[in-house]
């Protein structure tokens, strides 16, 4: 019976020798790996290629093969696919980004920098200057690099697989919120809200963070409601 995924890459781990020069996972050759995991060489090859489509294998001609830091492309394929397949609706997306940043902002207040609170600054400057001068496509992109850096400073490789993956998910949520906070006349409320978010980080407060994020998303769900009724 061929070895589970998981399993295999254990094996993988224990014949893998780690390059001098860049601290990368490389396995033997492949005649030599085979003989080593007593496997012939199209099952190896086969279980190769499926780490190499998930992302956790590269070959690099004349070097060899590595196990190496996952890229995020499987995982976004993954979620792109499951809400094509309705299997992830656009409502789940939203409620779940809800929570995830609520939970991001407390934690950041307990870890943020003074060069990460000047970062959120620097991005709320530009929504505002987007604001001024009417460019939406200025605003979204300074309104996702605020999220972003926001998740950055908790620096968690899981909510960073969550962003990445939903990143097309995400970007529609947060352009359907600008929309709706723009047609409801409640956009200078909801980016003034990001700066009571960063005054809690900046002020060490998790519970005020948490809190402001949540008032932040419920402008928009509120700016939304209101255009529903009218």
């Amino acid at each position: 019976m061929p070895d589970t995924l998981d399993r295999f890459v254990e094996r993988l781990l224990a014949l893998a020798t780690i390059d001098d020069d860049t601290g990368a996972r490389r396995l033997p050759p492949e005649r030599e790996l085979g003989d080593a995991l007593g496997m012939s060489r199209g099952a190896l090859r086969e279980q190769l290629a499926v780490l190499e489509r998930l992302g956790f294998l590269h070959r690099t001609q004349g070097r060899g093969t590595y196990l190496d830091t996952p890229s995020y492309g499987f995982v976004r394929t993954y979620f792109t696919i499951a809400r094509s397949l309705g299997y992830i609706a656009d409502s789940d997306v939203s409620d779940a980004r809800v929570m995830v940043e609520e939970a991001v902002a407390e934690a950041a207040a307990r870890s943020a920098t003074a060069e990460e609170i000047a970062g959120l600054r620097e991005a709320l400057d530009r929504m505002d200057s987007g604001e001024r001068d009417g460019d939406i496509a200025r605003i979204h992109e300074a309104d996702a690099d605020f999220h972003r850096r926001l998740l950055q400073i908790v620096d968690n490789p899981v909510l960073r697989f969550l962003q990445e993956g939903l990143r097309r998910a995400l970007d529609d949520d947060m352009r359907a919120r600008r929309e709706s906070v723009e047609r409801g006349r409640a956009g200078d409320e909801f980016d003034r809200s990001h700066e009571d978010i960063i005054d809690a980080i900046e002020a060490g407060d998790p519970e005020a963070a948490r809190l402001a994020m949540r008032r932040h998303f419920g402008i928009a769900t509120g700016a939304e409601a209101e255009r529903r009724a009218g």
